[in-house]
């Protein structure tokens, strides 16, 4: 996993003493800078945003950090890579999470207290599968469908959508002779 300080990064960038994230050109700032490092990043690898020393952020800056990150690795702009939030506080979730559902996005959030949490929207049934894997650590989809009493090809549909949505890294494994899809928590 490689951390990304937005405390220091904003330091880096504004040079104007504040720890707060506010305003949309603020955020086109820190967001451009990710984008320029994550970059170099290997494909696989987990980005974690890390908030830890981020007063307040406001919903434009939300929406321009956090959203149009996760929009942009929707859409292959960055490879195969992950994105997970990390130092949050209640207060600064609030205003992610609302920047995240207005787009209909979602991402893995680890609270302050090390609690992960899903920001966004996210239908039932995949949260419910997302839970799954938040408990166990990893999946397959034959253990998807045990624990959940559903059938293979649909626990299988899920967890391929959890990964398409970059909530969850996606391991082949070699079993008996045979390549199996492991599906694991960030």
């Amino acid at each position: 996993m490689t951390t990304y300080d937005l405390y220091r990064i904003l330091k880096e960038e504004l040079k104007n003493g504040s720890k707060d994230l506010v305003t949309r050109s603020s955020g086109q700032v820190l967001r451009e800078r990710v984008e320029r490092d994550i970059t170099n990043e290997s494909n696989g690898e987990v980005l974690a945003l890390d908030f830890s020393g981020i007063g307040v952020i406001d919903y434009s800056c939300a929406d321009e950090i956090v959203s149009k990150l996760i929009s942009r690795l929707l859409s292959g702009e960055y490879g195969d890579k992950y994105i997970l939030l990390t130092g949050l506080r209640e207060n600064q979730k609030e205003n992610i999470e609302v920047a995240l559902e207005r787009k209909g996005l979602a991402v893995i959030a680890e609270m302050g207290n090390g609690r992960r949490v899903l920001l966004g929207s996210l239908n039932n049934y995949l949260k419910e599968t997302l839970n799954l894997i938040l408990k166990r650590g990893k999946v397959t989809a034959k253990e998807a469908s045990e624990f959940l009493k559903i059938e293979s090809n649909t626990s299988g549909t899920r967890l391929l959508n959890l990964h398409k949505k970059r909530l969850v890294k996606r391991t082949d494994e070699i079993l008996n002779g045979g390549r199996i899809w492991t599906y694991e928590k960030l």
